[in-house]
Formats: structure tokens, sequence, C-alpha cells
């Protein structure tokens, strides 16, 4: 990301002006990402834990697999 190229602190010009220079949205300057959640830790899990015994399943064949394992 651009976002370490932007100087905040002794810039010479502002910040709005170093984002269009980068062609980088302001919005996306400011952008803290947030961590995965417990539950969505989990899931991804038991995706990958199902994909690696069954990768020829999809999309739909995978939700109904895990909707059965509850």
């Amino acid at each position: 990301m651009k976002r370490a190229e932007v100087e905040t602190t002794l810039a010479r010009m502002s910040v709005v002006r170093q984002c269009g220079l980068l062609e980088l949205g302001r919005s996306t300057f400011y952008y803290q990402p947030v961590g995965e959640d417990t539950y969505n830790l989990e899931l991804m899990r038991l995706i990958d834990e199902e994909f690696t015994k069954r990768p020829f399943y999809g999309v739909p064949r995978m939700t109904a697999r895990l909707r059965m394992m509850g």
C-alpha cells in the first residue's frame, strides 16, 4: 500500500495533495484494517478443512456441508 509514502509530520504539502499525486484516495489513506473475529476464523478453518478433503465441492455443496455440520 502507498500509505507509507505519504508524509504527515514534516510535510510541505497537504495530505490531500500528496494523495492526489499518488492517485490514492484519502479514505484509503485513513483506513484502519480490522482483524477477523473468532467466528469468522472458525468458519475459515472449517472451510479449509473441508476443501482439503473435498476440493471438488463448489459453493452450494460446501455451504450445504457446513450447514450439516452446524
